[in-house]
């Protein structure tokens, strides 16, 4: 199955919840206001209280409680509303998934963790709504999810890598294409921002020559997570590459920190994005 044609048929199968999609268009409605966005979240019981669990995490560490929709549209920004409502959504998305094929528990930590580590780096960058990094380091390995429905033999011969082969080269060798690029397809297919997508389309693209900020926290987030949760395979720091944190003018103790942070966040957030976590209160 090349490339293109497993995209379009994930984007048909796998379809983001109605609420997500109209919480999009209200997002593109330069007429629509913060009452109208609120409206749209709390029709939805599910998105509702998904966001205000969110908005209570570790991943905010806001000092009062938030507790209603209106108050977390205010502290959290409307832009970064939608795109952790998309996140969930995502999730939603795939949460039928054959836990049997993979290892799914290990599938959402490593997603947890990049998307941290990716928000961490974009904080102390100072860049514009981190969210958006939370949430591409979150969504870029979606494509196994695709994968495992659709060819779960292929799928479990890209579980082989090693400390010799990467798992994008792994996949690349049986697929002809990584599971990121199946991840930015299905993303860009869904009319999803580029600002969300471009980064994940790049995560395994040459360190030496992309100058895109956005696109260097990512990577190197991916090669730290990747590290991080795959211990019983690569020792710490394995896959990195020197200018993959110095072109950010970052050093190993700022990478320890971020590790450090995003460790103790990742235990409560990973209960947050997984859909098997996803429940009612």
């Amino acid at each position: 199955m090349t490339l293109q044609d497993i995209i379009s048929n994930a984007s048909t199968l796998f379809v983001l919840p109605d609420s997500v999609t109209r919480l999009k268009a209200c997002m593109d409605d330069g007429a629509s206001n913060i009452d109208d966005i609120a409206d749209i979240i709390s029709f939805d019981p599910s998105l509702a209280t998904q966001l205000l669990r969110v908005a209570n995490s570790a991943l905010y560490r806001f000092p009062n409680k938030i507790d209603t929709i209106t108050k977390a549209l205010q502290v959290v920004g409307t832009r970064s509303t939608y795109d952790l409502a998309l996140a969930f959504g995502v999730s939603q998305a795939f949460k039928e998934i054959d836990g049997q094929v993979i290892d799914l528990d290990k599938f959402w930590e490593q997603s947890v963790s990049c998307g941290l580590l990716a928000k961490y780096f974009a904080e102390m960058r100072n860049i514009r709504e981190p969210e958006r990094l939370f949430v591409a380091g979150l969504l870029h390995n979606i494509g196994e999810l695709v994968v495992v429905d659709m060819l779960p033999d292929s799928a479990k011969r890209c579980q082989a890598f090693n400390a010799r082969v990467s798992p994008a080269e792994l996949q690349a060798g049986v697929l002809g294409y990584t599971f990121t690029n199946v991840s930015a397809g299905i993303i860009k297919e869904w009319g999803i921002p580029e600002t969300i997508y471009k980064p994940i389309a790049n995560i395994h693209g040459d360190k030496n020559t992309t100058s895109d900020v956005e696109e260097q926290i990512l990577q190197l987030s991916y090669v730290l997570a990747l590290d991080n949760v795959n211990s019983e395979i690569y020792p710490s720091y394995n896959n990195l590459k020197p200018e993959l944190h110095e072109s950010l003018s970052l050093n190993r103790d700022d990478l320890e920190d971020a590790l450090d942070i995003t460790n103790l966040q990742c235990i409560s957030v990973i209960s947050l994005f997984n859909p098997n976590a996803f429940m009612l209160y």
